[in-house]
This record gives C-alpha cells, structure tokens and sequence, in this order.
C-alpha cells in the first residue's frame, strides 16, 4: 500500500544532506538547485499566505511553490497553461505519435555532453520528418510538429528519446492544397530510422571534429579520434529504434496525451510506494513484459542518483515546434492550413488587460476552485495575511490544513 503523502522532497528531506555531503564537487549547480527548490517546495522556507472562509471562519495555510520545472509538485497550472495556448493550434486531421531513441552506446555520450547531444537528438529528428514528409514518394508536403524530450525509462535510468506529435499531412509544394497522408499511416519507420541515423551520427562526429563534446571516466579514451571511430562503428550499422503508434482519435485525445507528456519529470509523487529502512519502493512498468505492474525497490541513494539523472541543463528547451507549427511563422501557416482545410479560422486571442488573478486562472484552466471553502463549501476563501520566506504565519490558524 503507497505510503499517504509521500513525495520525492520527504526523499530529499531525509537523504539529501548526507548525499550532498557524500557527492561534494560532483553534482551540478543545477542538480542541487532541484534538490534544493523539491525541499523548500510548498514549506515556509519560500513564504506563503493564510487563507480564511468568509462564512465559517476555518483558516488554512498555503506556502508558496519553488516553480522549478523538475519538481513533481509544480507542473500542472504550467500544463494547464500551456495546453490552453495550443487549443487554437490543433487541426482537424488524423495526427501521430512518432518515438526516435537513440542507442545505449550514444546514451552514455548524452549523459556526459547533455546540452550538445540532445540539441543533436533534436536537430536530427527534425531534419529526418521534414525531409521525408517532403519527398514526393512518400508525402510531398511541408509539415509542422511538436518535439517533447524525455530522458527516463520507467525504471529512471537513462534513457533519451523524443516524442513527436504530427499532423497526418501538410502543405503542398507550391501551397495551394492540404495533403492528406493515407489513413492510419503516416511515414515508412524503417525509411525514418536509417535516416535519423545517419544524420545523428554526422552531427555527432562534426561536433566531436569541432571540439564541443567532453568525455570522462569510462569514456575518457573517446578523446582521441581512432577510439572514438571505433566506438561509433557498431552503432552505425545497427538498427535504430523509430517508431509510430497508432493515430489519435481526434482533436480532444491529441490535447489529452501532450498533457500527459509535455510537462512530466523523471517521476510523479504518486508513483512511490514507500521510504523504510533506507529503501524507496516505486510502481514501474515493465515494456519487456507486456508492461506489466511491478513495484522497484532501489537503496534511496540510489533513487536519488537515478533522479538527478534527468536534471536538464540550464535554459534547455525540452519542447520545441517545427515546421509549420515553429514560432516565427505559426500563426500565419496555421491560417493558411485551415483555408485549405476549409475550417474556421481560429478565434483571436483576447486583448491584454490587467493581470489576471492566480486563482481564477487554475479555475478557468483546470476547472477547480482554490476560493471555495473546503469545509463548510458555501464561503469563500479570502487572504488575511502574507509572510515572507522563512517566515511563520503570526497567529495558528484556528482549523484547517
């Protein structure tokens, strides 16, 4: 039965000081940034404000989120947010879900040069759907997608693979039609492997010949050209894995699946189990075995180094749009894709007024309300007091969370 409440900052909370202190000069700023902002996430330590119900008087404290992308807690108004933003953005079309990975070999260089080799994983899988939805043997048209990093297997190894969420068509060479790919298929896999590898591989040895990658430890010998060639030889004749799952069902279950993947991390609070005896156990699916159910049971160092597996590099853009979806000319592609689709343009987006309130903002993306008074259920809840950070609030609330 999972431990009530347990959640990655309790994690930190009990391992954290003895792991920072075990591991000094080996985590990045980055790293023990996250352990940092997941402890003090929602604590007094980032301040807060106390909340009373206008009609029965209970009190509760609210403390104030870190906002730090990897922490479980402080994803879901950003995905809400986000997902509002894309409303306007979905067509009318079949659309897919292409997965390139890359394999264990160039796994491990990705882990030591993460910032170069995921912008590599990026920029090849890009390239790889553009030019062969543009080659005339397949689709012949210029096509827009989103591109979602994720770099966690379920058992929160290392595992770097990018999600892509494609319209099934795009537009025609010389723009005057929409053309549709063939029902339920989308592009050739094998035809997207072998090119994605190719081009993986090339920007991969420009970067080596240009100096930007770093090796150490187990790799420290892929410094010198010849071991590095040598090392690159075998996955350069194996298979690389690209695949396509099958066609959303329509507009809702294409918005329903990129909230489910764009603002995920490493692991959500839900999926623990327990922290005893210095152990954490965690649900995981197994995808050898018809991803069956099972429960991970890992030393909480040991989760704790799995979790810092996954900590991106500063500013890195973990969800990018090309093609007819990229940020310099979305808005006037999209027009034109739903002219030639013959659907109503979408509607403007409303004017900037003044800023609007927090609260009714998570209402109006999520559909539940943070004024409602979860005790009596009539009131509403109204701010009597804010406290900085590493404060208390001046008085205990008389009842309440």
């Amino acid at each position: 039965m999972r431990a009530v409440g347990l959640e990655v900052a309790d994690i930190f909370r009990q391992i954290g000081p003895a792991y920072r202190q075990e591991h000094v000069g080996a985590l990045s700023l980055g790293q023990l940034r996250v352990m940092r902002d997941t402890e003090r996430c929602r604590t007094a330590a980032l301040g807060g404000h106390v909340e009373q119900c206008d009609a029965c008087g209970h009190q509760r404290v609210s403390f104030n989120s870190c906002r730090n992308r990897h922490c479980p807690k402080c994803q879901s108004l950003v995905r809400a947010q986000w997902l509002e933003d894309r409303q306007a953005e979905v067509l009318p079309v079949e659309y897919f879900h292409v997965v390139f990975t890359v394999p264990q070999e160039i796994a491990a260089i990705a882990y030591q040069n993460k910032a170069v080799v995921y912008d590599i994983l990026f920029r090849a899988a890009a390239e790889t759907l553009r030019t062969i939805a543009a080659d005339p043997k397949h689709l012949g048209a210029e096509i827009g997608f989103i591109a979602i990093l994720h770099t966690w297997g379920q058992n929160l190894m290392h595992h770097p693979h990018l999600h892509c969420v494609v319209p099934g068509g795009g537009i025609s060479p010389d723009g005057e039609q929409w053309v549709f790919c063939r029902p339920g298929f989308f592009l050739p896999v094998r035809v997207l492997s072998r090119l994605f590898r190719r081009l993986f591989l090339e920007h991969l040895r420009r970067a080596f010949d240009d100096g930007v990658l770093r090796f150490f430890n187990a790799l420290a010998h892929l410094q010198v050209a010849a071991p590095f060639g040598a090392y690159l030889a075998p996955v350069a004749s194996a298979e690389w894995v690209v695949y396509a799952k099958p066609p959303f069902g329509g507009p809702e279950q294409v918005l329903a699946y990129l909230g489910r993947y764009t603002h995920r991390v490493a692991i959500a609070n839900s999926r623990l189990q327990s922290l005893d005896n210095g152990e954490v156990a965690f649900d995981w699916k197994d995808y050898r075995h018809e991803s069956k159910h099972k429960v991970m049971r890992l030393d909480a160092d040991e989760f704790v180094r799995r979790f810092l597996l996954h900590v991106l590099p500063t500013g890195f853009q973990r969800i990018r749009h090309y093609g007819l979806l990229a940020n310099r000319y979305r808005k006037a592609k999209l027009a034109r894709c739903r002219q030639l689709l013959q659907v109503p343009l979408a509607p403007p987006s409303p004017p900037l007024g003044e800023a609007e309130d927090y609260r009714d903002r998570y209402q109006r993306l999520t559909g539940m309300s943070l004024r409602d008074c979860p005790q009596c259920k009539c009131g509403q809840m109204v701010r009597i007091e804010s406290f900085l950070s590493g404060a208390q609030p001046r008085g205990p609330p008389c009842t309440g969370s």
